[in-house]
């Protein structure tokens, strides 16, 4: 019974084997070749399986060095070694090393090398006006002798063994063969072990089982549309089938879940008829703090917080008349009404070049060519010094978006909150809190439950104050928000850290649940 069970997992492969040789016989891949027609790959699975099975022992193996003929080298078969060419086109007469690369079409490398070749063998040489010329083509036998090479190596099937080289040939293969790396060689060298083995005398008794049961290794494994339409299928011999195997594992392709999240936001928002924004990764600091209000003295402007570029490190100028009318709002409020930071506005810090810290400098550019009323939104990666953990990350997307309209306040805001909180982030729970930001007043923040790491900030949110839009050309009241997309994503796709949206885990993506399922 034991050895009828092996019978259930065996392939045609191995029974062919069983059938073919007895215990003691000595294999190896050529035999199986000759005698069953295997390739080596079918030969030493043959082997692997039935060595697994205690049906077969390995009883000798040794390593050779073999030379493989490469697509150069059948190149240089066809046409020419380039020490072969060298030496034809100099039979015509001389000339200079421009001329024979570009009537050759040779790299000047590899005319050089040839050169360097068959002038030390006095075949060639330079004059004293830079011209090449031949000198007796019968002292270059390097050429003649790589042919040689090459022609062998073609006869023998494109390998071959260094045991079928003498010395000489030797000493021209190690020159024009390359172990790694042999794009540019005429042989690739590789290491080949040769390995023999034998069938056990434990594996008698499972060949007679084979032949007393009629198998012959040439049943049928796939019962195909073709035989039932035909009705071959009744006069086939089909091999057993063991429905206790697992079957093959399928991987279809699939979307990376956080993209398709992404995805799914710009459609939200596009199906409510916002417009989509972009921007450069690398703002100035008068985009990215300057024109939202924010005093170029205000703690955000730390190197801890924001990322400066080495080179270049400052733009070469700012849009005017912006740069004119934040400086004065910044100073003393400009026609705004209000009083300013009161402060000497810095024209040399505002060209300097930042990683973008916040998403909301999506929205100031878009302010002067914004319509009225309008609807816009950005998905914009951001940089931030941070300590990361499951809720930070060094650099993070945020979603930012503004609502320009007379009719617009808070009421329509917090119904934007909710949509992202709820309908997008998917979360249960939420809540307002008020919040301070140097551009919007009033200001909220709103907080959602996950269900793992509790109440955490989902994004700020507010009215730029007129110092931000009047600047800008904007007179009307403006909605803006950015919201850690992120963050949405981490509830969304019920995930507890967010470190694992960004996973090199190929197994997180292919088992992670589609969006929605």
């Amino acid at each position: 019974m034991e050895v009828r069970s092996l019978l259930k997992g065996m392939h045609p492969l191995e029974i062919k084997v069983l059938l073919q040789y007895a215990p003691g016989d000595v294999l190896d891949a050529n035999r199986l070749a000759k005698d069953l027609g295997y390739v080596e790959g079918q030969a030493n699975q043959a082997q692997a399986w039935l060595t697994a099975k205690a049906l077969a022992r390995e009883t000798s193996r040794s390593s050779r060095t073999v030379y493989e003929l490469t697509p150069l080298g059948l190149a240089w078969l066809d046409g020419g070694s380039p020490e072969e060419r060298f030496l034809a086109f100099l039979g015509k007469g001389p000339c200079t090393m421009a001329q024979l690369c570009a009537a050759l079409g040779m790299e000047q490398k590899d005319a050089g090398s040839a050169f360097g070749r068959l002038s030390k063998d006095g075949a060639v040489a330079m004059d004293e006006s830079k011209q090449l010329v031949l000198i007796d083509a019968a002292k270059a036998v390097r050429p003649a002798a790589v042919h040689a090479l090459l022609v062998k190596a073609q006869a023998a099937g494109g390998i071959l063994d260094d045991a079928q080289l003498d010395a000489a040939e030797r000493a021209i293969m190690a020159e024009i063969a390359k172990k790694r790396g042999a794009a540019d060689s005429a042989f690739k060298t590789a290491d080949r072990e040769s390995v023999t083995w034998s069938l056990v005398p434990e594996a008698a008794e499972l060949t007679a089982i084979l032949k007393h049961d009629g198998v012959s290794g040439d049943e049928t494994g796939a019962l195909t549309p073709a035989m039932l339409e035909s009705g071959s299928w009744k006069t086939q011999s089909f091999r057993a089938y063991n429905i206790q195997s697992r079957p093959a594992r399928i991987l279809p392709g699939r979307r990376n879940p956080y993209v398709q999240f992404l995805e799914s936001v710009k459609d939200k928002l596009c199906s409510l008829g916002f417009e989509e924004f972009d921007g450069s990764m690398v703002e100035t600091e008068f985009w990215n703090g300057d024109a939202l209000f924010m005093p170029q003295f205000h703690s955000a402007r730390d190197i801890h917080d924001v990322y400066y570029l080495a080179e270049p490190t400052k733009a070469t100028s700012i849009e005017e008349p912006f740069l004119s009318r934040v400086a004065q709002v910044h100073e003393n409020g400009g026609s705004t009404g209000s009083r300013g930071w009161r402060y000497g506005f810095d024209r040399e810090f505002t060209r300097r070049l930042v990683l973008r810290s916040q998403g909301t400098v999506l929205s100031a550019r878009q302010l002067p060519k914004a319509s009225v009323p309008g609807k816009y939104f950005g998905i914009a990666r951001c940089f931030r010094y941070d300590k990361v953990d499951a809720t930070h990350l060094s650099d993070f997307y945020q979603t930012e978006g503004i609502v320009l309209g007379s009719d617009v306040n808070l009421r329509t805001l917090l119904g934007f909150l909710e949509m992202f909180a709820v309908e997008v982030a998917g979360a249960k729970e939420v809540k307002y809190v008020p919040g301070y930001f140097p551009f919007t007043e009033p200001s909220v923040e709103v907080h959602i439950k996950h269900p793992v790491l509790g109440w955490f900030e989902l994004g700020g949110a507010g009215i730029f104050r007129p110092e931000v839009t009047e600047p800008l050309g904007v007179s009307v009241p403006v909605l803006a928000w950015g919201i850690g997309i992120d963050r949405m994503a981490l509830m969304a796709l019920g995930l507890n850290d967010l470190r694992e949206l960004f996973s090199y885990d190929i197994e997180s993506v292919r088992n992670r649940r589609a969006l929605g399922k």
